[in-house]
């Protein structure tokens, strides 16, 4: 399409067009509210923007409404930006730092041993009812690189600071409302006037910021405690303190360091140590407990986890028979359809509940029981002759999506099961103000196993990953807090190893692919961390179970 001078053709979702001047704002062009919602982000040929980005080419526009995964997103790093806002306002002398998520809320907490008292909610509140009442704009700007640099020293803002140091971009991309700058992630709304839904709540030794969840947008849903996570953030936070490394800009500048060996070397042994401690703990109820059941989202590296367990197991004299819960697949044939009137292979309904609980009852009873096989070629149940019993001190290990699910094993008595939770539960931070997201972990992790392993493309994944994620929000997240211990198996380090392998994959999606705004958005996110040479991750390490080379055979 032939560019006229100073001019650009905008087309929108209905395939009306309008010529422009070069520069224009994405939100002079939209309404502000679509289908009762509103606007809180654009996208333009495919990448999420804010509203007051410049047009500069041919564009298609779409607006990207709140109720979205990206506007829930852009309105979640929003609520964050003024309550840092607030925060520098109403407690000008404390540090205010950035935890983890937990539901739909992000904790937060003080780095004094001041308590967070009701006043200090009420305060950050009332500032961020005022902000959201004065309707300020907030502006998409761009910096020097030493004005921006500048900015975040003079300012106290030492882990946006280093997160520069690790970049030598001449333009810093920032976010402004008043003389409040920070750094511009990702896209945020065009004005504080937007951000009607949240709340602010004491929690732990902190406080929540609760924000809409993806079912009700536009308002707020009852507070939902999930204590097994917090319990290990809570963890990992103190693994934090003993590794001295909280932040991507922290782990820089070690990565540049002779240090950096040691500091995975500690990490891995923290690992075995806490798989060690589940181990020792499942002994301790050996007497009644006769099947380990471990479940967790995808790639949260429950595959290796079981195998490291059953090692640890064997250790303190336990002897573990490894059941595929795979392998009591129905056939392919009869499995249900869901919404969409495709297979759901993930629904619990793919299970032969009966054969299952027969076959662990006999075991659990000491009787031998021929295993099935699932083929995966012909889609069916197979017998080939897999005769097991359990030995002496024997123990039945079995994962799976539904593991932690009572109807998977309504026959087995609640005395006679151990069940274990395993995610990837980053407790690094990009900044004060920004965490790691705790499901792009997990989403890298996947891509770069899905091309290794798999054959997929990185935007096979991308497609793939809002149907996962849905799976996982019906068959594992509602059941988490059934375990009876559980297992973060996010490793400080792995960022810097994964860059490495997603970034090459990430550079295959193309501005016309659908999710080319989760590529550009995870290959931003993957340039806060400098590389690491892949040869230095143990080969025990669950990391390899997602780049390969691993000691074990999956």
């Amino acid at each position: 399409m032939e560019q006229k001078h100073n001019a650009i053709t905008v087309t929108f979702p209905d395939r009306s067009e309008t010529e422009v001047p070069v520069g224009t704002s994405v939100g002079d062009l939209l309404d502000k509210a679509e289908e009762g919602q509103p606007v809180v982000a654009a996208k333009v040929n495919n990448y999420i923007t804010s509203l007051s980005y410049p047009l500069e080419v041919h564009s298609v526009v779409e607006p990207t409404v709140l109720g979205s995964p990206e506007g829930l997103r852009v309105y979640r790093r929003s609520l964050s930006f003024i309550l840092a806002i607030a925060a520098r306002e109403v407690l000008p002398d404390r540090r205010m730092v950035i935890g983890h998520s937990l539901g739909d809320s992000y904790y937060y907490m003080f780095d004094d041993d001041d308590e967070v008292s009701d006043e200090t909610i009420e305060g950050l509140t009332q500032r961020m009812n005022s902000l959201v009442e004065e309707n300020h704009a907030i502006e998409r700007r761009i910096l020097g690189y030493q004005d921006a640099l500048d900015y975040f020293h003079s300012h106290w803002m030492a882990d946006t600071a280093r997160l520069l140091e690790n970049r030598n971009d001449h333009k810093i991309p920032v976010y402004q409302c008043g003389d409040f700058i920070d750094l511009g992630h990702e896209p945020l709304v065009s004005s504080t006037g937007v951000l009607k839904h949240f709340d602010l709540m004491r929690y732990g030794e902190g406080f929540l910021l609760r924000y809409p969840s993806s079912s009700r947008p536009m308002e707020m849903s009852p507070f939902e405690d999930v204590p097994l996570l917090f319990s290990i953030y809570e963890e990992y936070k103190e693994w934090g303190e003993v590794l001295g490394i909280t932040s991507a800009g922290k782990l820089n500048k070690l990565v540049r360091s002779p240090k950096i060996k040691d500091f995975i070397w500690t990490a891995e042994a923290l690992h075995n140590k806490k798989i060690a401690e589940i181990a020792d703990r499942i002994d301790e109820r050996y007497e009644s407990v006769r099947i380990v059941l471990i479940a967790g989202p995808s790639s949260s590296g429950k595959t290796t986890f079981t195998k490291k367990l059953a090692i640890q197991l064997r250790v303190i004299g336990l002897e573990p028979v490894t059941i595929n819960l795979d392998d009591y697949f129905i056939n392919r044939a009869d499995v249900p359809l869901d919404e969409d009137g495709k297979p759901d292979f993930e629904a619990l309904e793919v299970i032969d509940i009966d054969l299952l609980n027969d076959d662990l009852l006999k075991l659990a009873d000491g009787n031998e029981v021929n295993l099935p096989t699932f083929d995966f070629k012909s889609g069916t149940r197979v017998y080939e002759d897999r005769f097991v019993h359990l030995p002496e001190r024997g123990i039945i290990v079995m994962e799976g999506i539904h593991a932690l699910n009572g109807g998977l094993t309504p026959r087995i008595s609640e005395e006679q099961k151990f069940k274990i939770y395993v995610s990837a539960l980053t407790q690094l931070n990009l900044d004060d103000h920004t965490r790691v997201s705790t499901t792009d972990n997990r989403l890298i992790r996947r891509m770069v196993r899905d091309a290794q392993f798999r054959g997929y493309s990185a935007k096979e994944t991308l497609e793939m990953w809002p149907s996962v994620r849905r799976g996982e929000r019906r068959n594992i997240f509602p059941y988490q807090n059934e375990a009876n211990s559980a297992f973060n198996s996010a490793l400080d380090y792995e960022l810097s190893i994964l860059r490495n392998y997603a970034e090459p994959l990430l550079r295959e999606v193309k501005p016309y692919d659908s999710v080319y705004h989760e590529a550009v958005r995870l290959m931003g996110f993957l340039d806060n961390f400098t590389p690491i040479h892949a040869a230095d991750v143990p080969d025990q390490s669950i990391l390899r179970e997602f780049i390969g080379d691993s000691a074990f055979s999956y």
